[in-house]
């Protein structure tokens, strides 16, 4: 036995069997109020630079989108077929996607999508491709994506969401899991927003009811 032989069978020999690692407790369910989830949901979602904008029902959504799309200078929105009535103002130029182009999809600047599930934890909108949404390509194309949350589809935590989302997976549905705008950095910490989706998200978050049937 050579002298680094010696020196290391001494020190597993003074330390003894490893412990094992000590298990950890992770929160598995939501422990915060309505209300509570709600808050910490778009005071972590705004840290991302996302604008979040509050409204009572859905009736007031339109107003809000006619209202945000007025602030950012967009006249023109791509939506899923089946997109409520009541999120869609009059006054700005709305293209229904009924299998658009990639390239006629990327010419319309922003776009207007429900969402499936919200995640107050991490800041984070999840989209399944279910009602309101539509395929993919709506919110990755687009400059600007506005999504519409309602409060009961916030929950506090991830495994609380994924519980959420399970008959979604088992369906085989995509899910897109969004939080903030799309950006990168490069090896000099550059940050580059909308490279691989969106430049700028805004969220409005309806504080009751649920999406209702679209218009004819």
């Amino acid at each position: 036995m050579n002298a680094r032989e010696e020196i290391l069978a001494r020190i597993r020999a003074s330390s003894g069997p490893p412990s094992p690692a000590p298990a950890r407790d992770y929160q598995h369910a939501d422990a915060l109020s309505p209300g509570e989830t709600l808050s910490k949901f778009a005071g972590r979602i705004t840290d991302y630079g996302v604008l979040v904008t509050e409204v009572a029902n859905e009736t007031a959504v339109a107003d809000a989108v006619r209202e945000i799309c007025a602030a950012r200078g967009i006249g023109h929105l791509v939506t899923s077929p089946d997109c409520p009535g009541p999120w869609q103002p009059q006054d700005v130029m709305i293209t229904t996607d009924r299998g658009l182009s990639i390239e006629a999809l990327a010419a319309i600047p922003a776009a207007l999508t429900g969402a499936a599930c919200a995640i107050a934890e991490t800041g984070t909108v999840i989209l399944d491709g279910g009602f309101a949404q539509g395929r993919r390509a709506i919110s990755l194309l687009a400059d600007f994506h506005l999504c519409v949350v309602f409060a009961a589809q916030i929950v506090e935590c991830v495994p609380a969401a994924i519980a959420q989302m399970a008959p979604a997976a088992r369906a085989g549905r995509p899910f897109t899991f969004i939080s903030g705008p799309s950006a990168t950095a490069d090896i000099e910490f550059d940050r580059v927003q909308g490279v691989h989706g969106p430049r700028q998200l805004d969220v409005i978050i309806v504080r009751t009811g649920a999406a209702s049937a679209p218009r004819s």
